[in-house]
């Protein structure tokens, strides 16, 4: 943890000399990205740099303590305590603000919703995942934005991909990554049988421009005719756009918008979110002896999660959580697996972190 801190404190005083630098005043969307990303590092560096502060303030005080003036030593045997208890304060603000990993403060991310197993009924429960993020992000006020959908002709979905954006969206989100299961009778079965079927979801954080740079050499950009469920022309003019990147052989693809431009904008966006993620997983590997998540890998192929429709059960198997109440979590109130997910992190973070001394 303090190596993750000391790297986002380093990180935002960077951006502090990037906000006076003629280079970057000069350039509004380079200026917009430094302070965005800025922004999202400022509480979290300040109270680590009051952290190390007092923590100074403390060796300072200890050693007037062994010293051989008197007075001052008693001065500082008064105030040792007092500044430890705020140590311990901050120290705990600290935990609390880094729980669910170095990108927990992260204000955007992008989520791919994919059928898994189960055909038509798979692609109407991505739907349905779908429905609940997007109402769980309306009362939330967090921004949530389509960036690509492949519709089906039940009213399903074999992927979406929506970028969301607010207040800690990843802190409450990123443990949505996963595998989550679907125990139901379709609409189409006819003798009442309970079907299974899955569907995955992916939260990754969104970087900031600063951070990932995508130049125009680095991708191939084909044009083509969007369409509609089975195949069929919704757009006579060629809006969808496909980008490839060239180096890790990542395809996005977005025909969402009628506009070209807008098309490929967001897959701009959902492409450099892409080449976020392979790189955070590279450094993950190298730091391989670092704390594994606490609440499971967010590995895409893990089951995290049950939907049971005749019990109207949901069961979170990372923390055997069981809630009777399927039917107002599909409609958005995610708010207590969300709860139950952060606190059992911030247990498990605190027994591990140990006191300070």
């Amino acid at each position: 943890m303090r190596e993750m801190l000391d790297e986002k404190l380093t990180r935002f005083e960077e951006l502090e000399k990037q906000l006076v630098d003629q280079e970057v005043l000069s350039n509004p969307d380079r200026l917009a990205a430094v302070a965005r990303e800025r922004g999202s590092l400022a509480k979290l560096a300040t109270k680590y740099r009051r952290f190390l502060d007092v923590t100074q303030e403390i060796q300072e005080a200890e050693e007037l303590v062994a010293g051989e003036d008197a007075e001052m030593r008693e001065l500082a045997e008064a105030e040792i305590p007092e500044l430890k208890e705020d140590r311990e304060s901050i120290w705990n603000d600290l935990l609390d603000m880094t729980i669910g990993g170095e990108e927990a403060n992260r204000t955007r991310l992008v989520m791919e919703i994919r059928a898994g197993t189960g055909g038509d009924e798979a692609a109407l429960f991505a739907r349905d995942l779908f429905e609940m993020y997007k109402h769980y992000a309306e009362k939330k006020g967090w921004k949530f934005e389509i960036l690509e959908a492949s519709p089906t002709e039940l009213g399903g979905f074999k992927e979406i991909i929506v970028g969301v954006e607010g207040e800690g969206v990843f802190r409450e989100l990123q443990y949505e990554s996963g595998g989550h299961r679907v125990q139901r009778v379709p609409e189409t079965e006819t003798k009442g049988r309970i079907h299974t079927s899955a569907a995955t979801v992916a939260v990754m954080a969104e970087p900031e421009d600063v951070e990932i740079e995508i130049k125009p050499d680095d991708y191939r950009l084909d044009i083509f005719h969007a369409s509609g469920p089975g195949g069929q022309h919704v757009n006579k003019t060629a809006s969808a756009v496909r980008l490839t990147h060239y180096e890790t052989g990542i395809v996005v693809q977005c025909q969402d918008e009628k506009s070209q431009l807008k098309n490929k904008t967001k897959a701009l966006r959902v492409l450099k979110t892409r080449l976020y993620e392979a790189k955070k997983q590279e450094e993950h590997q190298k730091r391989a002896d670092q704390r594994k998540s606490l609440v499971g890998s967010g590995d895409r192929s893990q089951r995290i999660r049950t939907y049971n429709f005749p019990e109207n059960r949901v069961s979170d198997h990372r923390i055997n959580l069981t809630l009777y109440k399927l039917d107002s979590i599909l409609a958005g109130d995610l708010q207590p697996v969300s709860d139950a997910l952060i606190e059992h992190e911030r247990q498990e973070q605190r027994s591990s972190m140990g006191d300070l001394d």
